[in-house]
C-alpha cells in the first residue's frame, strides 16, 4: 500500500511538471505557477484560464504516455531548491571550522556556491529517479476543477489508474 501511494505521488509529480511546462509554453515564460502533487492528482496555483489547465494536463499526459519522459523533470521544481539548501547548509557548516567569523567567511561563501552548483545536476537526478515517474501508461485524468480565491486561482487535476 505504501509503495503504491509513493508511486502515485511520483506519477502525479511528473504529470504536474509536464502540465506546467506546457502551460508556460502556451502562456509565456513570465507566467507564475506553483504545483503540488498528491496521491490523487495535483494542484496548480496561479491566475491562468481553467481551459488552459485542462488542455495542458491532457497534452502532458498524452506526451508522457508517448514516451516524452523529459517533461517529468523540471528546472523549476522545489526538489532543486531543497537540494541546494541542504547542500549549501552542510557545506557552510563543514567549512566554518573553529576560526573567527571573518576568517571563515570566504571559505563558507565558496563552499556554499560550490554546493549550489553541485545541486543542479543532483536535483535533476533526484527528480528523474526518486521524486517523479514518467510511467503514466495506465493513468487517466478524471477531473479538472478550479476555485477562485482572494489571492488567486487554484486547480485540482484528479487522476486515477485504469
Amino acid at each position: 500500500m505504501f509503495t503504491e501511494l509513493i508511486g502515485s505521488v511520483r506519477r502525479n509529480h511528473a504529470l504536474e511538471h509536464a502540465t506546467i511546462s506546457i502551460l508556460m509554453g502556451r502562456l509565456g515564460p513570465d507566467t507564475r505557477l506553483v504545483g503540488r502533487a498528491t496521491a490523487s492528482g495535483f494542484y496548480i496555483y496561479g491566475n491562468v484560464p481553467s481551459e488552459d489547465v485542462e488542455v495542458s494536463a491532457e497534452q502532458g499526459l498524452s506526451r508522457l504516455q508517448a514516451g516524452e519522459s523529459v517533461l517529468a523533470v523540471s528546472p523549476l521544481c522545489g526538489t532543486n531548491l531543497a537540494v541546494a539548501g541542504v547542500l549549501a547548509g552542510l557545506a557552510s557548516t563543514v567549512s566554518a571550522g573553529n576560526r573567527s567569523r571573518w576568517e571563515r567567511l570566504p571559505g563558507v561563501l565558496l563552499a556554499s556556491m560550490l554546493a549550489v552548483l553541485a545541486a543542479q545536476p543532483l536535483g535533476r537526478w533526484l527528480q528523474k529517479y526518486v521524486t517523479t515517474s514518467p510511467d503514466l501508461r495506465d493513468v487517466e485524468i478524471v477531473e479538472v476543477r478550479g476555485s477562485e480565491r482572494r489571492r488567486g486561482n487554484y486547480y485540482k487535476v484528479e487522476t486515477a489508474r485504469r
